[in-house]
């Protein structure tokens, strides 16, 4: 996220001040641990998020028809951390923004923020989820933080709080490139490739997810297979097979089948495969938070053959681009209002930038996708064949929060 000045006090203050943020996910294998069940609140929360990570995958989609893949937690958490300077129309078009204003409490203002750690808490509770969730925020050495601000972000969020001389964009970027890399376990080796040395301040979000398959894919039994990305276009892709018992439904309403994945312990991957009469841009109105709760809840243990595509993905979004048309416009405007942040001078956001990670092979995976297509009658088991573009959701089982979700178009693009 970047922020910058206002206009109106441009010639009083030509110092720029900017605060980027950027959130990187990434998956990949690791074990889970059941977590208590959640209070109603936590659930609550996790509810507000899916219906957000629905509504931005939707504006994301009405864009281009090509593979999506972000995380709802990461962003949302960014913009909570955020919420924290705001005020105002500020705040209220977050708060809407992020689907939040029902939890909104005003004489509890603390409150969001802290269901957010208590989420996280619940989520990592037992150390043996590997779901690394971090947040730094880096500052020019001359420029004032509110102390307020700065308590909560440490408190809520457990945030980092580091100086650095932006001037010298070489040493900046170097030191920010290595802290992040230090924390994603080299996995994201840069998170930043230029930078304007007038910024003033930058928030970073991190989420790094390591999750093994419960029932691993055996590598002798991968073979390139065709993916219909159309009617048009086929590619070939090295598709895993499976057969065990695995947790199915069919949605009929939507026309299309779910199939459940499970990660050791804890973390599931959920993948919606549209029917092959279904095109799955009609599909995309239909998926919310209330029908993916009720994916779950109708879930029934089956013998499956699963065949699922290998892929990895790496996806970029300027969300200060789509973000206005969610309703959240003034923070990128004129009227911001950020005095919570900092009183130095009029500060709005010129910049939010999302990028996530992720790669599926046969022992487990940031995300991982599998569908459902027909049944061979009797003593055959049913054949779950993802040869076409679907969805997939990652999540925690014992408060149902959505981690990622995405779509693959095209397995074979990276």
């Amino acid at each position: 996220m970047v922020v910058q000045p206002n206009l109106k006090n441009m010639v009083a203050h030509k110092m720029k001040m900017g605060l980027i943020l950027f959130v990187t996910c990434m998956f990949f294998l690791a074990p889970v641990h059941q977590a208590h069940l959640p209070s109603a609140t936590i659930s609550d929360l996790s509810l507000k998020n899916m219906d957000f990570a629905m509504n931005l995958y939707r504006k994301i989609s009405s864009y281009h028809d090509k593979n999506i893949f972000f995380s709802p937690l990461s962003i949302s958490t960014s913009f909570a951390a955020l919420l924290m300077a705001t005020g105002g129309v500020t705040r209220e078009e977050i708060l809407k923004g992020l689907n939040l204003e029902q939890l909104e409490q005003a004489d509890q203002p603390e409150l969001i923020p802290a269901l957010f750690q208590l989420l996280r808490e619940t989520i990592t509770q037992n150390g043996s989820l590997k779901l690394d969730q971090g947040m730094a925020l880096f500052s020019c050495q001359h420029f004032v933080i509110e102390k307020v601000f700065k308590d909560q972000i440490k408190t809520f969020f457990d945030a980092d709080i580091k100086s650095v001389d932006f001037a010298d964009t070489t040493g900046s970027i170097s030191f920010i490139n290595e802290y992040f890399k230090n924390k994603t376990l080299d996995k994201v080796a840069e998170m930043i490739s230029n930078l304007d040395p007038l910024t003033q301040l930058m928030l970073i979000n991190t989420i790094f997810f390591q999750g093994s398959w419960q029932k691993p894919f055996n590598p002798a039994f991968t073979e390139n297979s065709p993916f219909y990305i159309d009617n048009y276009n086929i590619v070939q892709v090295p598709t895993m097979f499976l057969e065990d018992k695995f947790y199915s439904m069919e949605d009929v309403p939507l026309g299309a089948k779910v199939l459940k994945l499970p990660y050791q312990e804890g973390v599931s991957m959920l993948i919606l495969l549209p029917n092959k009469d279904m095109d799955y841009n009609v599909i995309d109105d239909g998926i919310t938070a209330k029908r993916f709760l009720s994916w779950i809840k109708n879930l029934q243990k089956i013998k499956l053959e699963v065949n699922m595509p290998k892929f990895k993905m790496e996806e970029s979004y300027s969300l200060h681009n789509l973000l206005p048309d969610m309703g959240m416009a003034s923070i990128f405007s004129n009227s911001a209002n950020l005095t919570k942040l900092s009183k130095e001078e009029p500060l709005k956001v010129s910049e939010v930038l999302h990028k996530a990670v992720i790669e599926v092979d046969e022992t487990g995976t940031t995300a991982a996708a599998v569908t459902v297509t027909g049944i061979i009658p009797y003593s055959l088991p049913r054949t779950f064949t993802v040869n076409r573009p679907f969805f997939f959701f990652i999540y925690h089982e014992a408060t149902n929060c959505l981690l990622f979700m995405g779509r693959v178009i095209d397995p074979t693009k990276n």
